[in-house]
């Protein structure tokens, strides 16, 4: 199913229906999941990434943080009693796309940094085996989500499935840098993997601020 192809329009959402309730419970349920995840991600990349002297890792585990605040603001969006108008869906999308090009400046600054004074990141094992971990859950979990928010015509459901889309994304791009440099020692694929992150924030932060939405989250 494609969901930029439903629209959400007006300031509540369609009517409730018999599913809704159940639609509901599983879209926290996804986000609670997510946050669980995120949490434990961010934490071993981050640690690891500081170890390792990897712009990546680190990047990677604050892009996790962001994916977080997604999860958050799903949670905050189908609380008891919230009315879910288009006004605070709106600021909550520029909210996320504002931390999205935050990622991507500190990304940007540190791999040039990194390439200028040819930084040399160590091996991480751990970093690739979190990067193998995140390939394997995300797409699966990334679909879930794209599911339940067509059903309940959730632009903020869509949105947090659409940045685990992402995270898959990163994950691949950073998992090609950590082995590039522990197999054959190219150091400097790590900051230009970095950079790769940070330019895919900035897409996705632009694509929130205009509330588009996005095929692959629909996949």
């Amino acid at each position: 199913m494609n969901v930029s192809a439903i629209p959400v329009t007006g300031s509540q959402l369609p009517p409730i229906d018999a599913d809704r309730p159940k639609l509901i419970t599983r879209a926290k349920r996804l986000a609670i999941l997510g946050l669980g995840w995120h949490a434990v991600e961010a934490t071993v990349a981050v640690v690891a990434g500081l170890s390792a002297g990897s712009v990546a890792l680190i990047g990677f585990g604050i892009d996790s943080v962001i994916e977080a605040a997604a999860g958050f603001i799903v949670l905050w969006r189908f609380r008891q009693g919230a009315a879910a108008s288009e006004t605070v869906e709106r600021r909550a999308q520029q909210a996320i796309a504002i931390s999205f090009f935050v990622l991507a400046g500190y990304v940007a600054v540190e791999s040039v940094r990194a390439l200028i004074t040819a930084e040399r990141p160590e091996t991480s094992l751990v970093g690739i085996a979190l990067a193998v971990a995140t390939l394997m859950t995300m797409p699966p979990l990334a679909r879930a989500k794209a599911r339940v928010g067509a059903a309940l015509r959730s632009q903020a459901t869509i949105a947090e499935g659409r940045q685990n889309i992402l995270c898959a994304y990163l994950s691949g791009v950073l998992l090609v840098g950590l082995l590039a440099n522990t197999l054959v020692g190219a150091w400097w694929l790590d900051a230009v993997a970095a950079l790769v992150i940070g330019a895919l924030a900035v897409r996705e932060g632009i694509e929130a601020w205009q509330g588009d939405q996005c095929d692959a989250c629909g996949c």
